[in-house]
């Protein structure tokens, strides 16, 4: 499943552009430009648009296949195929080497989500034509639109026919989220009383966290924790931190848990006990009653860690509805790495289903007792 993101540009009468792709114009591989030299003419073409308020738009295809030993027969591959999609006037290049391929179509027109869906469609037919599935279904494809003007508008584009059993499943998942969420407020009532009073009684500030996460296709929600810190602390504790965490530097290995910092001063003595055992998160089975989670999947990340993802790591944000519990909770636990936690988050995303879902519920109890694997 590929994922696309649309930022709005202008809305103008339709041109041409949709009847040129259709017809193709190259079926040999186009060059593809440096990273240096395509991110020069990125930023000169975002100049122009913003002057003359002409739209383009940027298409962003990302994997870690492109960095494998066989990437560059798969570059070959993916640039051969897009030669008979561009025009003379559209750039490609690359816009993070060795993992993420741009190309940039000048001149389009009309930025409305029609033309745009048009495109995209066109581009993905081609490329799901020239690749192996299980390659495909690996890319990573971001849609931008420049200028950039108003609020973004996200959504999520799935190119595999949707069968009538992936169809159920989706209306299994969320009925199981429902009854579960339902039962779950109902039977811990005491609980959520009991740890209300306790965070009330220990420390000044309110009962519960209440923090903007993105949800499926980057969707902003209000996502609840019972409080855990003192009030008024320092975020750029956090922010630090995640920063290490998602480049990989060596000052991030050491830590309680992945996005747990070790010893972290702004936590109260009841917030580390909540913390280890998961009891924190008791709260979210109102998100996911609301629908804006779901018992199993991957979790939420704050805004400002989604700004430094790299392309393939949005795709755990953009293709499933976050969870309460997942694979990486039950399978990786403290010694996961944040790419490592990426990759078990797109596993589940291909290998879904109601059995593994059931397996991950009952394997987080074991997980909360233990104080493995809570975030």
């Amino acid at each position: 499943m590929a994922t696309f993101k649309v930022l709005p540009g202008n809305q103008r009468k339709k041109d041409s552009v949709t009847s040129r792709l259709a017809a193709g114009v190259n079926d040999a591989a186009p060059r593809v430009l440096s990273q240096e030299t395509f991110k020069e003419m990125l930023h000169l073409e975002r100049r122009r648009s913003e002057r003359s308020g002409r739209p383009f738009l940027l298409l962003l295809i990302s994997s870690e296949d492109l960095r494998q030993s066989a990437g560059s027969a798969l570059v070959s591959t993916v640039t051969k195929a897009l030669g008979c999609c561009i025009r003379e006037t559209d750039v490609l290049g690359w816009h993070h080497q060795p993992t993420t391929i741009g190309l940039m179509m000048t001149e389009i027109g009309d930025a409305s989500t029609a033309i745009i869906d048009t495109i995209v469609q066109k581009i993905s037919g081609v490329l799901q034509q020239s690749l192996t599935a299980e390659i495909y279904c690996r890319l990573s494809v971001i849609v931008r639109i420049f200028p950039d003007q108003g609020e973004d508008r996200v959504f999520s584009v799935d190119l595999t026919k949707r069968n009538l059993g992936t169809r159920i499943d989706q209306g299994m998942k969320r009925a199981i989220d429902v009854a579960g969420s339902l039962a779950a407020i109902f039977l811990l009532s005491p609980v959520f009383l009991a740890i209300a009073v306790l965070v009330k009684c220990t420390s000044e500030g309110p009962v519960l966290y209440s923090k903007k996460r993105l949800g499926r296709n980057g969707k902003e929600f209000s996502f609840h924790k019972f409080r855990t810190m003192y009030a008024n602390n320092d975020p750029e504790i956090h922010r630090t931190y995640i920063t290490k965490l998602i480049t990989g530097s060596p000052d991030a290995k050491q830590h309680d848990g992945l996005y747990k910092l070790s010893h972290d001063p702004r936590v109260t003595p009841l917030g580390r006990f909540l913390r280890q055992t998961s009891l924190d998160e008791l709260p979210q089975f109102f998100n996911v009653l609301f629908n804006d989670m779901s018992l199993v999947g991957p979790r939420p990340p704050l805004p400002y860690e989604f700004e430094r993802y790299s392309e393939w790591h949005k795709r755990r944000v953009m293709e499933l509805k976050p969870g309460i519990t997942g694979l990486w909770q039950v399978e990786g636990r403290s010694r996961t790495t944040f790419d490592e936690m990426v990759r078990m988050d797109i596993r589940y995303a291909k290998a879904r289903n109601f059995w593994l879902d059931l397996r991950i519920m009952l394997q987080t109890p074991a997980v909360m007792l233990t104080g493995r694997g809570a975030r």
